[in-house]
């Protein structure tokens, strides 16, 4: 199952992952993900440890999780899906972005 919230969509295992990493912050924090611009193809996804919730931010809770996401990101993340994938080249968090007209192939920068 997936947390979906104004169309952005957490699945189970980025859930559980972020719950995991937030274990070790003090109370309150959560995971912000934001979109800025730079990486070799114009934009690039921040992952950071926030404490603070901004007004504008949207909160995705889902399963111990909380997840950020101020509102000039989620204009790039409308119908995102946020995952986490462990595989054969490590383990990471994925978005698959649907306003991304192409990406780099580490897959953390991306053009609109």
């Amino acid at each position: 199952m997936t947390s979906a919230n104004h169309d952005v969509l957490l699945t189970d295992r980025a859930a559980v992952r972020v719950a995991k990493v937030l274990a070790n912050e003090p109370a309150g924090s959560a995971l912000r993900i934001g979109v800025r611009g730079g990486g070799c193809s114009g934009f690039q996804y921040d992952f950071a440890i926030d404490g603070e919730r901004q007004a504008d931010d949207l909160v995705i809770e889902h399963d111990g999780a909380i997840v950020l996401i101020d509102s000039t990101s989620l204009d790039f993340l409308h119908g995102a899906r946020i995952d986490f994938v462990d595989d054969v080249i490590g383990q990471a968090f994925k978005i698959d972005n649907p306003n991304a007209a192409s990406s780099c192939g580490c897959g953390v920068s991306f053009s609109v």
